[in-house]
């Protein structure tokens, strides 16, 4: 491998259709393959992502390290839960109108990786961090979800919906890319 260092990852199979890479906060190295695909396809896979896998993971160990949300304290955590019990259900009971849709319960959770979902039965979860950011982005997730009522999936038709009621949703959610990791390495 051309005097390259060697990747150490996990691999994690399941029914998935595609192989992907996951750098988790911690800097380890996560790929998550179809069952049925070979070692060898892994292990060359991961080498031909190799400089990719180099750069995220600096990437996000150097993110760690400049987060002013790291280790926030299960009273800090405690509260932002009842924050968010406070505020999102009631940006949901808005924007439910303009999107069309009704939904059943609202569940606030200390979530690693998500910052909302919709179930088939309407029922909405959303992750405490988001008080931690602007609100319109919990705007653009709650919007987000509630278009999951109407379509579950993240299809052209999806996205319609999405901003046909939140035309700045792309603002937004390029904010939650470019700072979301940071808030989710609270875990």
């Amino acid at each position: 491998m051309d005097n390259k260092e060697t990747i150490q990852y996990e691999v994690i199979r399941s029914s998935r259709k595609t192989v992907a890479i996951q750098i988790k906060p911690d800097g380890r190295v996560v790929v998550r393959a179809p069952k049925r695909v070979s070692m060898a396809y892994i292990k060359s896979f991961v080498n031909s992502k190799f400089d990719w896998i180099i750069k995220h993971r600096e990437k996000m160990l150097s993110a760690n390290e400049d987060n002013p949300y790291a280790d926030l304290t299960e009273d800090e955590l405690d509260w932002l839960v009842k924050e968010a019990k406070r505020v999102i259900p009631e940006r949901v009971a808005m924007y439910a109108g303009l999107v069309g849709v009704t939904y059943g319960r609202i569940t606030i959770r200390k979530q690693k990786s998500r910052w909302g979902s919709c179930s088939s039965k309407g029922n909405l979860n959303f992750n405490c961090l988001l008080m931690l950011t602007p609100l319109e982005v919990i705007d653009s997730i709650v919007v987000h979800e509630l278009c999951h009522r109407l379509e579950m999936n993240h299809s052209r038709k999806f996205y319609e919906h999405v901003y046909r009621v939140y035309p700045d949703y792309d603002r937004w959610d390029r904010w939650l890319k470019e700072n979301g990791r940071k808030l989710l390495n609270n875990f």
